[in-house]
Parts: structure tokens; C-alpha cells; sequence
């Protein structure tokens, strides 16, 4: 018979605190993260954990970046009220939670069309940036009812000088516009190609670069094939 031991925030925190890696933490801190806990050892730490909603608050009350990477993927994302998911985005700056947080969390619940409207103009341009995640995934899966041509318009006017997190996102709206609508192709090709945005990212072998125009013409020859 085996018995089931429930996990204390005291436990789990040592454990993680025993699985950080400094060479982890140095290359994180490049990308805007401080976390040092190897994610798939994390997500073997979520699954023993297994979903706890309860325990996943106390563990994102800790602010420490590693718990609440945790914490995101042992929650429920219907439990949560918009209001509260509003506050954890304000709070989450690093670029892991705050990208866990809106992908795992907010597009799998039920506010992620009300919170997508509340944050895509708002003065934090981290806030906005979700916001705009929020519509590029829309665009994909349920762009019934968006004005397409009026993001472009936003897009054109403001991604350029968008701070960075802002622009990433904004980036991400306009290449999949023109990946999933012929229609449009044209123009946000032409969007991408004035702005040069992302033209020289660092973009690994084998892998697509983010600059748009690139991003388009690739993602429509696989579809195409």
C-alpha cells in the first residue's frame, strides 16, 4: 500500500532550492529571467506535485520566480477571477512567468477575451505586450469579430518604437496576419519589411527567424507544402 504525502511550501521550496544550477541562473539572466531550476526537473516536480490550486497560490505568494513557475503549472486556470490574474501579470516581470502565466494560464481559462481587450492599451508595455499574445492567438484560433486591418494600422504606427517586450508581441500579431490571411499577406509583409523589425535577430540553424517577412514566407510554404 503506498501512501500519498501532501506537499508543505517549506518542502517544496528546499527541494527547489536544492535543484538550481548557477550555470542555469547565468544563462537565464541573458534572457531576462532569474530563475536556475532546469524546467524539465521542475515539471517532474509539478507532476509528483500533481494540480493543488491551493498550494499553487501559496507558492506564487513566495515571489520567488522557480515556485511560481511552479505554481503555474499545478494551478487551475478556471479558478482564477480576472482580477486576480490582472495582479499576478503586474507582479510577474520576468519574462518566463509572465510568458507561462498568459500561455498556460490566461489562454486556457475563461477571462482571456475580457483580459486580451483590458490590456492591449495599457500604459505598461508588459501589460500590453499579453494583451497583444492574447490577439495573435485569437488570430490563429478565433479571429471571427477582430478588425484585422485596424491591428495592422496599430501595429504599423507603433511597433517600431514599442519597448521590447511590447514589440516582441506586437511582431508575433502581425506575422501570424499574414500567415493565416491571404488577404492580407501583401500588406503585412510590406509592414515588416519597412519596419526591419527583428531583421537581424540571432536566429539558430534549422530554426525560423522572428523578422516577419521571413516568418510569413516560411510558415505559408509549410502550409502550402
Amino acid at each position: 500500500m503506498t501512501t500519498t504525502t501532501t506537499p508543505t511550501l517549506a518542502g517544496v521550496m528546499a527541494e527547489l532550492a536544492s535543484l538550481e544550477d548557477p550555470g542555469i541562473r547565468e544563462v537565464n539572466q541573458r534572457h531576462g529571467d532569474d530563475h536556475a531550476v532546469n524546467l524539465t526537473k521542475l515539471r517532474a516536480v509539478a507532476k509528483r506535485v500533481k494540480k493543488n490550486h491551493d498550494f499553487a497560490l501559496q507558492l506564487w505568494g513566495t515571489s520567488d520566480s522557480a515556485a511560481r513557475l511552479l505554481a503555474l503549472l499545478i494551478c487551475r486556470p478556471r479558478e482564477f477571477t480576472p482580477a486576480q490574474l490582472d495582479a499576478m501579470l503586474r507582479e510577474a516581470r520576468t519574462r518566463k512567468v509572465h510568458d507561462w502565466l498568459v500561455g498556460y494560464v490566461v489562454m486556457k481559462g475563461p477571462h482571456s477575451e475580457e483580459l486580451r481587450v483590458a490590456w492591449l492599451d495599457d500604459a505598461d508595455p508588459v501589460v500590453a505586450a499579453a494583451g497583444w499574445a492574447l490577439t495573435a492567438d485569437r488570430v490563429v484560433k478565433r479571429p471571427e469579430g477582430l478588425d484585422l486591418p485596424g491591428l495592422l494600422d496599430v501595429i504599423e504606427a507603433r511597433m517600431a518604437s514599442a519597448h521590447e517586450r511590447l514589440q516582441w508581441e506586437m511582431n508575433t500579431c502581425l506575422a501570424q496576419i499574414g500567415i493565416e490571411n491571404a488577404d492580407l499577406r501583401g500588406r503585412a509583409l510590406d509592414i515588416g519589411e519597412r519596419l526591419g523589425v527583428l531583421r537581424d535577430y540571432p536566429t539558430p540553424p534549422n530554426c525560423t527567424s522572428p523578422f516577419a517577412p521571413e516568418w510569413i514566407g516560411e510558415m505559408v510554404r509549410r502550409k502550402e507544402g
